[in-house]
Protein backbone atom coordinates (compact mmCIF):
# COMPACT_ATOMS: atom_id res chain seq x y z
CA UNK A 1 0.00 0.00 0.00
CA UNK A 2 1.37 3.73 -0.84
CA UNK A 3 2.07 5.87 2.53
CA UNK A 4 -0.34 8.23 2.87
CA UNK A 5 0.56 11.94 2.88
CA UNK A 6 0.51 13.19 6.32
CA UNK A 7 1.52 16.88 6.12
CA UNK A 8 0.33 19.36 3.75
CA UNK A 9 2.37 22.52 4.03
CA UNK A 10 -0.01 25.23 2.40
CA UNK A 11 0.89 28.22 1.09
CA UNK A 12 -1.44 31.19 -0.19
CA UNK A 13 0.19 32.85 -2.89
CA UNK A 14 -0.70 36.18 -5.11
CA UNK A 15 2.90 37.12 -6.92
CA UNK A 16 5.46 36.26 -4.64
CA UNK A 17 8.11 35.35 -7.16
CA UNK A 18 10.63 37.37 -4.59
CA UNK A 19 10.60 35.09 -1.81
CA UNK A 20 7.90 32.01 -2.86
CA UNK A 21 11.54 30.10 -3.88
CA UNK A 22 13.29 30.74 -0.33
CA UNK A 23 9.63 29.47 1.72
CA UNK A 24 9.42 26.46 -0.22
CA UNK A 25 12.90 25.40 -0.13
CA UNK A 26 12.73 26.05 3.76
CA UNK A 27 9.28 23.65 3.70
CA UNK A 28 11.17 20.97 1.65
CA UNK A 29 14.12 20.99 4.18
CA UNK A 30 11.71 20.59 7.14
CA UNK A 31 9.81 17.78 6.03
CA UNK A 32 13.25 15.79 4.51
CA UNK A 33 15.04 17.05 8.03
CA UNK A 34 12.41 15.26 10.42
CA UNK A 35 11.47 12.44 7.55
CA UNK A 36 7.90 13.61 7.54
CA UNK A 37 5.68 12.23 4.45
CA UNK A 38 4.36 15.33 3.27
CA UNK A 39 4.07 17.87 0.64
CA UNK A 40 4.23 21.84 -0.52
CA UNK A 41 0.88 23.32 -2.10
CA UNK A 42 0.73 26.62 -3.32
CA UNK A 43 -2.74 28.07 -3.34
CA UNK A 44 -2.12 30.76 -6.20
CA UNK A 45 -4.69 33.12 -6.58
CA UNK A 46 -3.97 34.73 -10.09
CA UNK A 47 -0.39 35.93 -10.61
CA UNK A 48 0.97 37.16 -13.25
CA UNK A 49 4.36 37.11 -12.36
CA UNK A 50 6.80 33.72 -12.28
CA UNK A 51 5.31 32.57 -8.56
CA UNK A 52 3.86 29.16 -10.49
CA UNK A 53 6.69 28.69 -12.42
CA UNK A 54 9.10 29.17 -9.76
CA UNK A 55 6.49 26.77 -7.39
CA UNK A 56 6.91 23.74 -10.00
CA UNK A 57 10.22 24.53 -10.63
CA UNK A 58 11.14 23.93 -7.11
CA UNK A 59 9.34 20.62 -6.64
CA UNK A 60 5.71 22.52 -4.87
CA UNK A 61 2.44 21.10 -6.27
CA UNK A 62 0.61 24.22 -7.50
CA UNK A 63 -3.42 24.37 -7.83
CA UNK A 64 -4.87 27.59 -9.35
CA UNK A 65 -7.87 28.82 -7.18
CA UNK A 66 -9.78 31.52 -9.51
CA UNK A 67 -12.12 33.34 -6.72
CA UNK A 68 -10.49 35.87 -5.74
CA UNK A 69 -9.20 36.72 -1.87
CA UNK A 70 -7.16 35.09 0.84
CA UNK A 71 -9.91 33.02 2.33
CA UNK A 72 -10.55 31.77 -0.77
CA UNK A 73 -6.90 30.99 -1.87
CA UNK A 74 -6.83 28.93 1.46
CA UNK A 75 -10.00 26.87 0.90
CA UNK A 76 -8.97 25.94 -2.19
CA UNK A 77 -5.80 24.64 -0.87
CA UNK A 78 -6.86 22.93 1.90
CA UNK A 79 -9.71 21.38 -0.26
CA UNK A 80 -7.00 20.31 -2.86
CA UNK A 81 -4.46 19.06 0.10
CA UNK A 82 -3.64 15.08 0.30
CA UNK A 83 -2.25 15.55 3.88
CA UNK A 84 -4.03 14.47 7.18
CA UNK A 85 -2.58 17.44 8.70
CA UNK A 86 -2.14 20.96 7.04
CA UNK A 87 0.27 23.71 8.17
CA UNK A 88 -0.67 26.82 6.28
CA UNK A 89 1.89 29.98 6.25
CA UNK A 90 2.00 33.05 4.33
CA UNK A 91 4.45 32.67 1.34
CA UNK A 92 6.03 36.18 2.04
CA UNK A 93 9.41 34.67 4.15
CA UNK A 94 7.62 36.52 7.37
CA UNK A 95 7.40 33.25 9.01
CA UNK A 96 10.03 30.16 10.01
CA UNK A 97 8.91 26.95 7.71
CA UNK A 98 12.05 25.64 9.32
CA UNK A 99 10.26 25.36 12.67
CA UNK A 100 7.10 23.64 12.09
CA UNK A 101 7.70 20.72 14.30
CA UNK A 102 5.66 22.33 17.49
CA UNK A 103 2.67 22.47 15.42
CA UNK A 104 3.07 18.78 13.97
CA UNK A 105 3.43 17.39 17.60
CA UNK A 106 0.34 18.95 18.65
CA UNK A 107 -1.58 17.74 15.79
CA UNK A 108 -0.35 14.10 16.06
CA UNK A 109 -1.63 14.42 20.36
CA UNK A 110 -5.02 15.09 18.66
CA UNK A 111 -5.67 18.68 18.14
CA UNK A 112 -8.05 20.10 15.60
CA UNK A 113 -6.08 23.39 15.33
CA UNK A 114 -2.64 24.44 16.53
CA UNK A 115 -2.25 28.45 16.55
CA UNK A 116 0.96 30.19 16.52
CA UNK A 117 1.44 32.76 18.85
CA UNK A 118 4.07 35.48 17.50
CA UNK A 119 3.61 37.95 20.68
CA UNK A 120 5.62 34.66 22.56
CA UNK A 121 7.76 33.76 19.82
CA UNK A 122 9.02 37.09 19.19
CA UNK A 123 8.17 39.55 16.51
CA UNK A 124 10.87 40.98 15.11
CA UNK A 125 11.72 44.46 14.69
CA UNK A 126 9.79 46.05 11.67
CA UNK A 127 7.88 42.75 11.49
CA UNK A 128 4.49 43.93 12.22
CA UNK A 129 3.36 47.59 11.74
CA UNK A 130 2.79 49.70 14.86
CA UNK A 131 -1.16 49.78 14.32
CA UNK A 132 -1.26 46.00 13.82
CA UNK A 133 0.82 45.03 16.75
CA UNK A 134 -0.37 47.46 20.04
CA UNK A 135 -4.12 48.19 18.83
CA UNK A 136 -5.55 45.91 15.84
CA UNK A 137 -4.31 42.07 17.07
CA UNK A 138 -4.82 43.06 20.79
CA UNK A 139 -8.11 44.55 20.41
CA UNK A 140 -9.61 42.07 17.74
CA UNK A 141 -8.09 38.76 19.80
CA UNK A 142 -9.72 40.61 23.12
CA UNK A 143 -13.39 40.40 21.28
CA UNK A 144 -12.71 36.85 20.06
CA UNK A 145 -11.52 35.78 23.30
CA UNK A 146 -14.82 37.62 25.27
CA UNK A 147 -17.57 36.99 22.54
CA UNK A 148 -16.27 33.47 22.30
CA UNK A 149 -14.47 32.18 25.31
CA UNK A 150 -11.25 31.00 23.26
CA UNK A 151 -7.87 30.61 25.41
CA UNK A 152 -6.14 32.29 22.30
CA UNK A 153 -3.73 34.89 22.61
CA UNK A 154 -2.58 35.76 19.05
CA UNK A 155 -6.18 35.49 16.90
CA UNK A 156 -4.62 36.45 13.11
CA UNK A 157 -1.53 34.39 13.23
CA UNK A 158 -1.03 33.64 9.78
CA UNK A 159 0.95 30.04 10.64
CA UNK A 160 -0.75 27.39 12.28
CA UNK A 161 -1.58 23.88 11.89
CA UNK A 162 -4.79 21.90 11.68
CA UNK A 163 -6.42 18.28 11.41
CA UNK A 164 -8.10 18.89 7.40
CA UNK A 165 -11.10 16.55 8.10
CA UNK A 166 -11.74 18.94 11.26
CA UNK A 167 -11.83 21.89 9.24
CA UNK A 168 -13.61 21.07 6.08
CA UNK A 169 -16.23 19.85 8.83
CA UNK A 170 -16.74 23.12 9.90
CA UNK A 171 -18.41 24.89 6.82
CA UNK A 172 -15.64 27.97 6.34
CA UNK A 173 -16.74 30.10 3.45
CA UNK A 174 -15.77 33.84 3.84
CA UNK A 175 -13.16 34.72 0.95
CA UNK A 176 -11.01 37.52 2.76
CA UNK A 177 -8.63 38.34 5.07
CA UNK A 178 -11.39 37.20 7.76
CA UNK A 179 -10.83 33.04 7.03
CA UNK A 180 -8.79 33.90 9.63
CA UNK A 181 -11.01 34.97 12.37
CA UNK A 182 -13.74 32.42 10.95
CA UNK A 183 -11.73 29.60 11.33
CA UNK A 184 -10.55 30.17 14.87
CA UNK A 185 -14.37 31.14 15.79
CA UNK A 186 -15.87 28.27 14.00
CA UNK A 187 -13.65 25.47 15.67
CA UNK A 188 -14.09 27.21 19.11
CA UNK A 189 -18.20 26.69 18.45
CA UNK A 190 -17.67 23.55 16.73
CA UNK A 191 -16.30 22.24 19.69
CA UNK A 192 -12.41 21.19 18.14
CA UNK A 193 -9.59 20.82 20.42
CA UNK A 194 -7.36 24.02 20.12
CA UNK A 195 -4.09 24.89 21.31
CA UNK A 196 -1.30 27.45 20.88
CA UNK A 197 2.44 27.66 20.42
CA UNK A 198 4.80 29.82 20.10
CA UNK A 199 6.63 31.29 16.65
CA UNK A 200 8.35 33.79 15.37
CA UNK A 201 7.80 37.12 13.16
CA UNK A 202 10.04 38.05 10.78
CA UNK A 203 9.72 41.03 8.05
CA UNK A 204 8.58 39.99 4.88
CA UNK A 205 11.20 39.78 1.96
CA UNK A 206 8.82 41.36 -0.51
CA UNK A 207 9.90 45.11 -2.40
CA UNK A 208 6.18 45.68 -2.80
CA UNK A 209 3.79 46.80 0.14
CA UNK A 210 1.09 43.78 1.73
CA UNK A 211 -1.91 42.93 0.74
CA UNK A 212 -3.11 43.92 3.77
CA UNK A 213 -5.36 46.71 3.99
CA UNK A 214 -4.85 47.95 7.44
CA UNK A 215 -8.59 49.41 8.33
CA UNK A 216 -10.15 47.22 5.48
CA UNK A 217 -9.07 44.04 6.75
CA UNK A 218 -9.73 44.99 10.24
CA UNK A 219 -12.76 46.15 10.19
CA UNK A 220 -14.11 42.66 8.17
CA UNK A 221 -12.05 40.41 11.02
CA UNK A 222 -14.34 43.30 13.76
CA UNK A 223 -17.43 42.72 11.53
CA UNK A 224 -17.26 38.57 11.17
CA UNK A 225 -17.05 38.89 15.12
CA UNK A 226 -20.20 40.81 15.40
CA UNK A 227 -21.96 39.05 13.17
CA UNK A 228 -20.90 35.47 14.65
CA UNK A 229 -22.19 36.48 18.03
CA UNK A 230 -25.18 37.15 18.31
CA UNK A 231 -25.55 37.64 21.95
CA UNK A 232 -23.01 40.49 22.07
CA UNK A 233 -24.17 42.38 19.10
CA UNK A 234 -27.83 42.30 19.76
CA UNK A 235 -28.68 40.81 23.33
CA UNK A 236 -26.32 42.65 25.85
CA UNK A 237 -26.86 45.78 24.03
CA UNK A 238 -30.60 45.37 23.84
CA UNK A 239 -31.02 44.01 28.03
CA UNK A 240 -29.15 47.24 29.20
CA UNK A 241 -31.47 49.64 26.64
CA UNK A 242 -34.62 47.13 28.40
CA UNK A 243 -33.48 47.58 32.10
CA UNK A 244 -32.14 51.19 32.09
CA UNK A 245 -34.85 52.28 29.93
CA UNK A 246 -37.51 50.37 31.76
CA UNK A 247 -36.30 51.31 35.75
CA UNK A 248 -36.54 55.24 34.74
CA UNK A 249 -39.73 54.22 33.28
CA UNK A 250 -41.21 52.84 36.04
CA UNK A 251 -39.72 55.82 38.42
CA UNK A 252 -41.16 58.74 35.93
CA UNK A 253 -45.00 57.08 35.51
CA UNK A 254 -44.70 57.58 39.63
CA UNK A 255 -43.57 60.75 39.92
CA UNK A 256 -41.24 63.37 38.06
CA UNK A 257 -37.63 62.85 39.13
CA UNK A 258 -35.62 65.80 40.24
CA UNK A 259 -31.48 66.40 40.82
CA UNK A 260 -31.48 70.24 42.28
CA UNK A 261 -32.96 72.24 39.27
CA UNK A 262 -32.94 69.88 36.73
CA UNK A 263 -36.78 68.12 36.58
CA UNK A 264 -37.09 64.68 34.75
CA UNK A 265 -40.37 64.48 33.25
CA UNK A 266 -43.01 63.11 30.84
CA UNK A 267 -40.73 64.19 28.09
CA UNK A 268 -37.66 61.86 29.36
CA UNK A 269 -40.26 59.31 29.88
CA UNK A 270 -40.83 59.37 26.17
CA UNK A 271 -37.21 58.95 25.72
CA UNK A 272 -36.96 56.02 28.27
CA UNK A 273 -40.20 54.26 26.37
CA UNK A 274 -38.08 54.60 23.08
CA UNK A 275 -35.28 52.74 24.89
CA UNK A 276 -37.32 49.86 26.49
CA UNK A 277 -38.98 49.37 22.79
CA UNK A 278 -35.59 49.58 21.24
CA UNK A 279 -34.07 47.15 23.32
CA UNK A 280 -36.93 45.00 23.18
CA UNK A 281 -36.31 44.85 19.10
CA UNK A 282 -32.71 44.10 19.85
CA UNK A 283 -33.25 41.33 21.83
CA UNK A 284 -35.80 39.78 19.26
CA UNK A 285 -33.35 40.41 16.48
CA UNK A 286 -30.86 38.02 18.63
CA UNK A 287 -33.82 35.68 18.69
CA UNK A 288 -34.29 35.49 14.83
CA UNK A 289 -30.13 35.73 14.30
CA UNK A 290 -29.72 32.63 16.54
CA UNK A 291 -32.57 30.50 14.50
CA UNK A 292 -31.74 31.78 11.10
CA UNK A 293 -28.14 31.27 12.05
CA UNK A 294 -28.78 27.20 13.38
CA UNK A 295 -31.09 27.18 10.51
CA UNK A 296 -28.61 28.04 7.68
CA UNK A 297 -25.81 26.35 9.33
CA UNK A 298 -23.89 29.28 10.22
CA UNK A 299 -24.09 28.63 13.74
CA UNK A 300 -24.13 25.04 16.23
CA UNK A 301 -27.38 24.46 17.92
CA UNK A 302 -27.22 24.77 21.77
CA UNK A 303 -28.51 22.97 24.53
CA UNK A 304 -29.55 26.11 25.34
CA UNK A 305 -31.33 27.26 22.42
CA UNK A 306 -33.34 24.41 22.14
CA UNK A 307 -34.70 24.69 26.09
CA UNK A 308 -35.53 28.46 25.00
CA UNK A 309 -37.70 26.92 22.01
CA UNK A 310 -39.37 24.81 24.47
CA UNK A 311 -40.12 27.56 27.14
CA UNK A 312 -41.11 30.35 25.04
CA UNK A 313 -43.17 28.37 22.11
CA UNK A 314 -44.90 30.05 19.58
CA UNK A 315 -48.03 29.72 22.19
CA UNK A 316 -46.68 31.15 24.72
CA UNK A 317 -45.51 34.33 22.51
CA UNK A 318 -49.20 34.64 21.40
CA UNK A 319 -50.44 34.40 25.03
CA UNK A 320 -47.87 37.06 26.15
CA UNK A 321 -48.51 39.27 23.62
CA UNK A 322 -52.09 39.01 24.05
CA UNK A 323 -51.77 39.97 27.79
CA UNK A 324 -49.78 42.64 26.70
CA UNK A 325 -51.81 44.26 24.44
CA UNK A 326 -54.87 44.21 26.72
CA UNK A 327 -52.79 46.07 29.26
CA UNK A 328 -52.53 48.38 26.54
CA UNK A 329 -55.79 49.03 25.89
CA UNK A 330 -56.68 48.90 29.62
CA UNK A 331 -54.65 51.69 29.84
CA UNK A 332 -55.92 53.46 26.69
CA UNK A 333 -59.11 52.70 27.60
CA UNK A 334 -58.46 54.93 31.15
CA UNK A 335 -56.90 57.39 29.47
CA UNK A 336 -60.07 58.06 27.24
CA UNK A 337 -62.40 58.29 29.98
CA UNK A 338 -60.02 60.54 32.02
CA UNK A 339 -60.61 62.68 28.76
CA UNK A 340 -64.43 62.26 28.37
CA UNK A 341 -65.14 63.19 31.98
CA UNK A 342 -63.07 66.35 30.84
CA UNK A 343 -65.88 66.99 28.34
CA UNK A 344 -63.40 65.99 25.67
CA UNK A 345 -61.43 69.64 26.65
CA UNK A 346 -57.42 70.10 27.33
CA UNK A 347 -55.89 67.47 29.49
CA UNK A 348 -52.91 67.95 31.58
CA UNK A 349 -50.04 66.10 29.63
CA UNK A 350 -48.18 65.54 32.93
CA UNK A 351 -50.62 63.18 34.55
CA UNK A 352 -52.55 61.89 31.40
CA UNK A 353 -48.76 60.80 29.65
CA UNK A 354 -48.29 58.87 32.58
CA UNK A 355 -50.84 56.42 31.74
CA UNK A 356 -51.03 56.98 27.57
CA UNK A 357 -47.65 56.68 27.03
CA UNK A 358 -47.10 52.99 29.05
CA UNK A 359 -50.20 51.82 27.29
CA UNK A 360 -48.57 52.68 24.07
CA UNK A 361 -45.46 50.35 24.98
CA UNK A 362 -47.53 47.61 26.01
CA UNK A 363 -49.63 47.84 22.88
CA UNK A 364 -46.13 47.72 20.59
CA UNK A 365 -44.22 45.10 22.84
CA UNK A 366 -47.74 42.74 22.49
CA UNK A 367 -47.86 43.00 18.83
CA UNK A 368 -43.79 42.35 19.09
CA UNK A 369 -43.72 39.43 20.60
CA UNK A 370 -46.36 37.60 18.42
CA UNK A 371 -45.11 38.46 15.50
CA UNK A 372 -41.31 37.42 16.75
CA UNK A 373 -42.94 34.07 18.05
CA UNK A 374 -44.40 33.56 14.45
CA UNK A 375 -41.19 34.37 12.61
CA UNK A 376 -39.15 32.35 14.88
CA UNK A 377 -41.71 29.46 14.60
CA UNK A 378 -41.04 29.78 10.92
CA UNK A 379 -37.63 29.40 10.73
CA UNK A 380 -37.19 26.55 13.26
CA UNK A 381 -40.14 24.72 10.83
CA UNK A 382 -37.70 25.53 7.97
CA UNK A 383 -34.85 23.68 10.09
CA UNK A 384 -36.90 20.81 10.99
CA UNK A 385 -38.20 20.16 7.43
Amino acid sequence: MTEKTELTILMPCLNEEETIGLCIRKALSFLEQHQIKGEVLIADNGSTDQSRDIARRLGARVVNVEEKGYGSALLGGIRAAKGQYIIMGDSDDSYDFLNLMPFVSKLREGYDLVMGNRFKGGIEKGAMPFLHRYLGNPVLTFIGRLFFRIGISDFHCGLRGFRRESILAIGLNTPGMEFASEMVVKSALNGLKIAEVPTTLSPDGRSRPPHLNTWRDGWRHLRFLLIYSPRWMFFYPGLLFMVLGSILSIALILNPIYFNTVRLDIHTLLYAAGSVIIGFQLISFYILSKAYGVQAGLLPESTRQRKFEKIFSLERSIGAGILLILAGLGLSIWSYLIWQNADYGDLAPSHTLRIVIPGLISLILGIQVIFTGFFRSLLVMMRVG
